[in-house]
């Protein structure tokens, strides 16, 4: 994950971003025919993502479960992400047809996502002797100070 960074920071990101979570989960263990695709479509994706600087993706986290996966991702805009998602020439379209012509109908595996657009200046983060992630991973992290000493704090000091 990378070197912790000791005491109290806060993220510097402090633009728009876009969270969005996405998770695959297997409902039927012994249909690995149809859960297994859909699982092995989200390494493409992701290693596709990462290359293009260019692309929207700022940051991503892996969450692994018992019965499936939930990933945390975060984006520079709605624009960006929808590009991404509904582009037939890269790996997410070709995939997402897959998954509901060979496993949507059989419920043995499911698919799920939320998308949250965050506002410049909504953010507030807090990492105590923490490497980097999520949105100090993006841009980098400062030390906490008089003025983002609280969570109120460092909601409203990007006002100033």
């Amino acid at each position: 994950m990378g070197e912790v960074i000791a005491g109290r920071q806060t993220a510097a990101y402090d633009g728009e971003v876009v969270v969005f979570l996405i998770g695959m989960r297997v409902n039927s263990l012994i249909k690995v025919r149809e859960w297994m695709p859909v699982f092995r479509a989200m390494g493409p994706m992701l290693r596709e993502l990462m290359k293009d600087k260019e692309g929207g993706l700022l940051e991503f986290r892996t969450l692994p479960t018992w019965r499936g996966v939930t990933l945390i991702q975060y984006w520079e805009s709605v624009e960006k992400l929808q590009a991404f998602a509904n582009d037939t020439g890269r790996t997410h379209r070709p995939a997402w047809v897959e998954y509901f012509r060979n496993s949507f109908k059989s419920g043995a595996v499911g698919i799920w996502h939320e998308t949250y657009v965050v506002p410049a200046g909504n953010t507030e983060t807090i990492y105590g002797n923490m490497p980097l992630l999520g949105l100090g991973w993006v841009k980098s992290v400062e030390p906490v100070n008089k003025r983002t000493e609280t969570a109120a704090d460092r909601l409203h000091h990007r006002e100033d």
